[in-house]
């Protein structure tokens, strides 16, 4: 079964070229060359996408507007596709929901590297627990549901899998490079940082105000997810 890529760019000319390479590869491509268009299409064909290639700067609506309103009702895979290379651009397209982020110029290889992993890590695994919980944190691994006390929790694919991680270890540290490599893979290259911008993402979204912090991290290894550890 073919999987169907969403291309959001507005340059023409490397919508076009990307749409033959992707064909090559045995993908179905739907382009978009705004931030409107590219909301209307994923509406109308949501049930059959299965990530998106999302350029920063569009007309009409720029691309991370178009990333904040779509993770309001999807978790689909969404690699950012943009000549912004400014650190901060990156970690606001994180933390906005991005999976990935690529900048131009890029090699196809790369993208079609970066595309491979998106979509493995939104496949279920077949042989995973089909639950786990932690005071009063939820995670249902057939859904994908996540919720903590009487809140469902909306997070994005990467996001997901690293709170599995988390709760699939609880009360055990888990070190730096085996969450990168669990989450992101062996042969992930980009920045280590990236490790903690999404861990702050986790928290900002499972804590409330009146709750207890259940990621803690453990100075030196990593992180660990425990309704009894105080934070180091």
């Amino acid at each position: 079964m073919q999987n169907t890529i969403l291309l959001v760019e507005d340059e023409a000319g490397l919508a076009d070229s990307l749409t033959t390479e992707f064909q090559l590869e045995d993908f179905n491509v739907i382009q978009a060359h705004d931030g409107q268009q590219a909301l209307d299409l994923f509406r109308a064909n949501e049930a059959t996408i299965n990530l998106i290639i999302l350029d920063w700067m569009l007309p009409k609506l720029d691309g991370f507007s178009v990333l904040r309103r779509i993770r309001k009702t999807s978790q689909v895979p969404i690699i950012m596709l943009t000549a912004r290379d400014y650190i901060g651009d990156k970690v606001a397209g994180l933390t906005g929901g991005a999976d990935d982020y690529v900048t131009k110029p890029f090699e196809m290889e790369e993208l079609l590297a970066r595309i491979e992993v998106a979509l493995r890590h939104s496949q279920p695994a077949a042989d995973a627990t089909a639950s786990y919980s932690v005071a009063d944190l939820s995670v249902n691994t057939d859904t994908k549901r996540v919720t903590r006390g009487n809140r469902i929790i909306p997070l994005t694919q990467r996001e997901y899998e690293l709170l599995v991680a988390l709760i699939a270890n609880q009360d055990q540290p888990c070190s730096r490079d085996e969450l990168l490599d669990t989450v992101w893979g062996v042969d992930f290259d980009g920045q280590p940082n990236i490790l903690d911008v999404y861990v702050r993402n986790l928290r900002n979204k499972l804590d409330t105000p009146n709750s207890s912090k259940l990621i803690h991290t453990v100075r030196g290894v990593g992180y660990m997810l425990s309704a009894q550890v105080a934070e180091e």
